[in-house]
């Protein structure tokens, strides 16, 4: 319960931080400004992977919990625990923010600058990036190490600051339904629900094939 509990007051932490500095950065035109969006995004995620990484790890993300799942470094009975826990810290980060900007339209929601196919194939390959950092960098399904928290928000700050502008690098089935479902605003929403998982699952067996020891004979 613990784990689950902080995976939601993470996740929520994520969503909150995250689109809450898109938010402003619209209705305050431009002080957050890009760069410190994609700069919020990667410290929010690095302040919770060290401060909750030692209780459950601290995914805050659906498709790296299915991830590690596949992978078999993560339980799979407590999967369906994980993804509750997040998606609930995340509806709840975007109801509080709907409350405290009322106008907002789309309350922080991802949504494709170009095409579909665009955005989805940006938001696999990203996903495919970080899931790839994440596994090499965590013991386990822990996200753990005097490095680990760097690495990992430093690699969600620079997806979010080059490709953000496109597709709104989410990486993250859990940030993109909560603002879409609160919002309303569902049309492109299955685009980051599918490309970040599908993303990440590819990174597994990549990873796997280039840890595999070589044998010397």
């Amino acid at each position: 319960m613990k784990a689950y509990v902080a995976e939601l007051i993470g996740t929520f932490a994520l969503v909150f931080c995250g689109t809450g500095a898109i938010i402003i950065d619209q209705q305050f035109g431009g002080a957050v400004t890009h760069a410190g969006v994609a700069i919020t995004f990667g410290l929010i995620v690095t302040s919770m992977i060290y401060s909750l990484g030692p209780i459950s790890g601290a995914h805050l993300n659906p498709a790296v919990s299915i991830a590690f799942t596949i992978a078999r470094r993560f339980p799979a009975k407590l999967l369906p625990g994980y993804i509750i826990s997040q998606l609930t810290g995340a509806l709840l980060a975007s109801f509080v923010l709907k409350f405290l900007f009322p106008l907002n339209e789309l309350l922080g929601a991802t949504i494709p600058m170009g095409t579909e196919m665009q955005s989805f194939i940006l938001e696999l390959i990203l996903s495919f990036f970080l899931m790839l950092v994440i596994i090499n960098v965590s013991v386990g399904s822990k996200e753990q190490g005097m490095f680990a928290g760097t690495a990992i928000g430093a690699v969600v700050g620079l997806e979010a600051m080059f490709a953000g502008p496109v597709c709104g690098a989410s990486m993250n089935p859990a940030r993109s339904i909560a603002p879409a479902i609160v919002s309303g605003h569902l049309e492109h929403l299955w685009v980051y629900i599918i490309a970040p998982i599908t993303g990440a699952l590819l990174a597994v067996p990549v990873c796997n094939y280039l840890t595999i020891k070589i044998k010397t004979t």
